[in-house]
């Protein structure tokens, strides 16, 4: 048997199939093919659970004729867009599609009526193999990192922070996923434990301003490694502190200790970290009772209220408690 599964973004997200892909490949012996975007492919890249990936650039028109050339026998669309129909279309074999939950997202964003079920993404995801006979066996996510991609190799001896230390997730695709600047380096202040700024090159401005301001104990990785290095960072660290992205998954994949910071966004749509059964390590900051509260399933450039309360008034004070150090600010 021949599966192809579509996930094409992002990050985070395609992490989170990766008990399908396991499950799929340990429990049906199946020949299990991944397509995604091309900026995506090193995410799946390493996983020993995929046979093959596929990528295209724009347009699933681009790899089309190579998938249908591999005359798949079942498609599982844990995308579920107008690309993924277009590719199910194509190929005209029997597919298995998520739940979505479009409608029940948009009423808590735009009205305020909670329909969403107290259901985690990857078990909506697990739902479109059932059909399989396959079951999730509660062993988590996955994520691989290949050999010769450790952040020791990238970063100069004199860089590197002794351990144990906390890994700083700054970045989040939205700027209304993320801390204000001002609240970063006080939250980071507050920390007696060396802190390891993460992010991509957008955030290396960033980073810079937070180790800057916030300690000599505070180090600036952003815009300096690849998702592997930066994936190794969080797996050697001792507490991951992150907003609502990628590297959040990526965290849990580890198993690791994670404080989430969330904003605009709610963990109630489903994607909050997710652990193997019977484990939790996660602890969720958040303000509640905001009438505003969630804005967007995803975000914005900027708060769409002008005065950002959903990530103003987190208490860094609480949060640097949580990590079990002194909440005073360093001197």
């Amino acid at each position: 048997m021949k599966i192809l599964v579509l996930r094409f973004s992002s990050i985070g997200d395609i992490v989170l199939t990766s008990p399908v892909l396991r499950c799929l490949k340990q429990q049906t012996g199946a020949s299990v093919h991944f397509l995604c975007k091309e900026s995506f492919r090193s995410v799946v890249a390493s996983n020993p659970h995929i046979d093959r990936v596929f990528t295209f650039q724009k347009k699933v028109s681009e790899v089309l004729p190579a998938l249908l050339a591999e005359q798949y026998d079942i498609v599982i669309d844990l995308h579920r867009n107008f690309r993924s129909l277009q590719v199910k279309w194509r190929l005209g074999k029997k597919a298995y599609s998520f739940r979505k939950l479009n409608l029940e997202k948009w009423l808590l964003v735009n009205l305020r009526i909670h329909r969403l079920p107290d259901v985690h993404i990857v078990d909506r995801y697990m739902a479109c193999v059932a059909a399989l006979g396959v079951k999730y066996d509660g062993q988590g996510l996955d994520f691989f990192i290949p050999e010769g991609n450790d952040w020791r190799q990238r970063i100069p001896a004199e860089e590197i922070p002794a351990e144990p230390f906390i890994a700083f997730v700054v970045g989040a695709t939205h700027a209304t996923k993320r801390l204000p600047l001002e609240k970063m380096i006080d939250l980071c202040s507050r920390i007696d434990q060396p802190v390891v700024l993460v992010g991509g090159k957008q955030e290396s401005e960033l980073g810079k301003q937070v180790a800057a301001s916030a300690g000599v104990h505070v180090y600036n990785y952003c815009g300096r490694m690849s998702l592997y290095e930066s994936a190794s960072v969080v797996r050697d660290a001792e507490q991951v502190l992150t907003h609502d992205t990628g590297l959040m998954h990526i965290a849990a994949a580890f198993r690791k200790k994670i404080v989430s910071v969330w904003g605009n966004t709610v963990p109630e749509f489903g994607m909050y970290p997710f652990y193997p059964t019977g484990m939790d390590a996660n602890t969720s900051f958040q303000v509640n009772g905001l009438s505003c509260r969630p804005c967007s399933k995803i975000g914005y450039s900027q708060c769409p209220k002008g005065h950002f309360e959903c990530m103003n008034k987190i208490p860094t004070d609480t949060i640097a408690a949580n990590l079990n150090y002194s909440n005073s600010p360093k001197k």
